[in-house]
């Protein structure tokens, strides 16, 4: 385009757009300075003991308090933390309390925040791979990658799993109740496996993930709950795990990871029982691009770009369905492996939950 064809500027606009990235740079920087705050205890400090000024925050956590301060001060910028200018103290709301200090409540935040922290650090690998279409494997991202999503995602699956997920399933509680097989596919740490034994001890489960040391931590998990009787879990990949007929199948925030979610698809199919069902828990999504273009949407984008996609680039086929694919994509997915039945059974903010049948 010739300069002097070139729409003019308009000046207000322009800083309104900086002033926006202005503030982009600052949330950028908050998913540090809330992961800051979960690791030295300053949340749950000012949940325990209330109201507090820099020194003391600083001297309940055996922190430093110049730290303390402009860590509180931040905070408060960013409407993360109150601030009562008469008392020079600082505070949280009950709400930021429950989403930055209650790991058993659905609205708990920092998971997704570390998960973000976690992810950023491994950024310049991706910029790497971005330019040549290589991927990079899950286990390849350091620790707070896999500690954070637990963190995120199990609130969730405490609060709605066995409560309202399964039994949203046709017949599904009944089968468990009675005594069932069930394979948790990409099981991760195994929150979503434990779960189901502790709500259902009569069942067997068979939790199974590609990543050694997340089947590792899954097993010492499952002895501390108390559950090791009736679990058990495998290093295997998704089109490869063993034992069946199942008369469930799960997948929880996995699928979109695969290199080949179409190959799991048929294995899943191969091994699950004529009436069994097969529960897919995937990133809540529209199936046009423009339905996500929400804070929920923005977020999984980002983490499709820089996690979910190079993981599934680093596979096998590597069709990286990304984060956001959307309910018409996962159906195209499963019925190619021979499903007939599909539909949503439930959704949250964060997740939908579809009910698949042979």
């Amino acid at each position: 385009m010739d300069i002097a064809s070139k729409p003019a500027v308009d000046q207000d606009q322009l800083m309104a757009f900086v002033m926006r990235a202005v503030d982009e740079a600052g949330a950028a920087l908050n998913c540090a300075l809330v992961v800051m705050g979960d690791r030295l205890g300053y949340y749950r400090s000012l949940v325990e003991h209330g109201p507090s000024t820099p020194a003391e925050l600083a001297q309940r956590t055996g922190t430093d308090e110049h730290y303390a301060r402009e860590w509180l001060n931040a905070q408060a910028a960013g409407q993360f933390v109150e601030y009562d200018a008469a008392s020079g103290r600082y505070f949280l709301s009950p709400e930021q309390a429950t989403a930055l200090a209650d790991e058993s409540s659905p609205a708990f935040v920092i998971g997704l925040f570390q998960t973000a922290h976690g992810t950023a650090r491994d950024a310049t690998k991706i910029f790497d791979a971005a330019a040549t279409g290589a991927g990079m494997s899950w286990g390849d991202h350091n620790s707070d990658v896999h500690i954070g999503c637990e963190r995120f995602f199990r609130p969730t699956y405490a609060a709605y799993l066995v409560s309202e997920w399964l039994p949203a399933l046709d017949g599904v509680t009944t089968k468990l109740a009675g005594g069932a097989r069930v394979a948790d596919v990409g099981c991760g740490h195994g929150a979503s496996t434990i779960l189901m034994a502790q709500a259902f001890p009569g069942s067997e489960f068979t939790g199974t993930d590609v990543h050694a040391g997340s089947i590792d931590t899954a097993r010492d998990r499952a002895r501390l709950a108390g559950v090791d009787s009736t679990v058990s879990f495998e290093c295997a990949p998704a089109d490869g795990f063993a034992g069946g007929p199942y008369d469930l199948v799960t997948m929880f925030d996995c699928l979109h990871d695969m290199g080949d979610p179409v190959g799991a698809a048929r294995h899943v199919r191969s091994v699950i029982d004529d009436d069994g069902t097969w529960m897919i828990v995937e990133p809540a999504a529209g199936d046009r691009v423009e339905d996500n273009f929400t804070p929920v949407g923005r977020a999984y984008y980002g983490f499709s770009t820089l996690l979910c996609t190079p993981s599934s680039l680093a596979q096998p086929v590597g069709l990286a369905l990304g984060t956001q694919a959307g309910p018409a994509r996962i159906r195209d997915v499963v019925t190619s492996a021979g499903f007939t039945r599909f539909r949503e059974a439930a959704r949250t903010p964060f997740n939908a939950v579809y009910e698949v049948r042979p």
